[in-house]
């Protein structure tokens, strides 16, 4: 046992998950948020939740001690509706649900709730030091050497960890982070889910910060997410991620956080910032696409009633078809072919040569 420091106690973790087979992903998952929040994007009372699982039959425990994030408002624990719920409630369960869903259970930020205790609050963190520490730094992501006795070794072996047993730990995190798709997060690239996990990592930090009463400055989100592990559980840090991290977060501050899940707060939200644009509501509920036209791989799925604010923030507004198959290459074809459309239309024509501009350059 660690002396005086993190102590990793599996709680609920080591029971039977019930959740099917392999080839289904984390689909039982996404059913039981989208039953326990009603496919409504609002916090809900803990009790009442549970309360709707427990009519399906469906176990509850390991996702709202583990994957879902706990708050206590005038004494009653509530199920906060953040970036994972507006996953599970917008999209059909897949492969990008199950990759943002096990990095929830690995970023490891579940917040607290009436009679939690305090290792509660952050329930994995020996799955989060197992991709950290020996993953990442020991494997170097050759995610092929994950099993379950590699884990039980890594547990077993580290004194933080405190209980009797380890194996049905380790069995159940190998399953784990095998049907959310384990191997796909060394991918250097930026990608849509990537950018998803993102936002919910800043969901996460912000709503575990309230708890402390603090209130981070959006000046400081980056270096807060850089503290946290982000990169680490995320493949790791490079160029093309740090320049998205600027353009994401300058996104997520725009559209004031978590308040980009209200209607009503987007509303109210836009009248403020933008004053003279009129504000309907789209018919198609469903959600559309901010990218970054620097990187079109900077995707972000957002409510429909953001769109005016996430121009405002220099991003480009994409229908919701194009936010499932948008191929990035074509994109990019497809913008600079308008862009001289116009161009040509409005009789703007270059006055420079390729050799002179060339000649200019080199010069300088």
């Amino acid at each position: 046992m660690s002396e005086g420091g993190e102590v990793w106690k599996p709680g609920s973790f080591t029971k039977n998950f019930s959740w099917g087979k392999s080839d289904t992903g984390l689909s039982e998952l996404h059913t039981v948020i989208r039953i326990g929040f009603e496919d409504r994007l609002e916090d809900v009372p803990r009790a009442l939740f549970r309360e709707r699982i427990s009519k399906t039959g469906r176990p509850d425990y390991i996702p709202i001690n583990f994957f879902l994030f706990n708050r206590i408002e005038d004494g009653e624990s509530y199920l906060c509706a953040d970036e994972l719920v507006f996953q599970a409630i917008s999209w059909a369960p897949g492969e990008v649900f199950d990759r943002i869903a096990l990095f929830a259970f690995l970023f490891s930020f579940a917040g607290k709730w009436k009679g939690a205790r305090k290792e509660q609050r952050r329930p994995a963190m020996w799955a989060n030091a197992y991709i950290r520490e020996h993953v990442a730094e020991n494997l170097s992501w050759q995610t092929s050497l994950v099993s379950a006795d590699d884990i039980q070794g890594f547990v077993d072996r580290d004194p933080r960890y405190d209980a009797q047993t380890s194996r049905k730990l380790a069995t159940n995190l190998n399953f784990l982070l095998k049907i959310g798709r384990i191997q796909d997060f060394s991918n250097p690239k930026v990608t849509r889910w990537w950018v998803d996990c993102l936002f919910l990592a800043l969901d996460r930090l912000l709503e575990d910060a309230k708890l402390d009463d603090r209130n981070p400055s959006p000046s400081g989100y980056s270096s807060l997410l850089e503290r946290s592990g982000f990169f680490e559980l995320t493949g790791g840090s490079n160029m093309e991620k740090k320049l998205s991290i600027k353009h994401l977060v300058r996104l997520y501050t725009a559209l004031d956080g978590r308040n980009r899940l209200s209607n009503q707060d987007m509303i109210e939200l836009t009248a403020d910032v933008l004053p003279d644009t009129p504000i309907t509501m789209p018919n198609d509920p469903r959600p559309r696409g901010a990218i970054h036209l620097t990187n079109p791989r900077i995707l972000k799925s957002i409510p429909p009633v953001c769109s005016d604010l996430a121009r405002a923030a220099g991003f480009e507004v994409v229908s919701p078809d194009e936010v499932e198959y948008l191929n990035a290459s074509e994109f990019v074809s497809q913008r600079t072919a308008a862009a001289l459309a116009v161009l040509q239309e409005k009789g703007i024509r270059p006055n420079m040569s390729l050799e002179e501009l060339l000649k200019v350059t080199r010069e300088r």
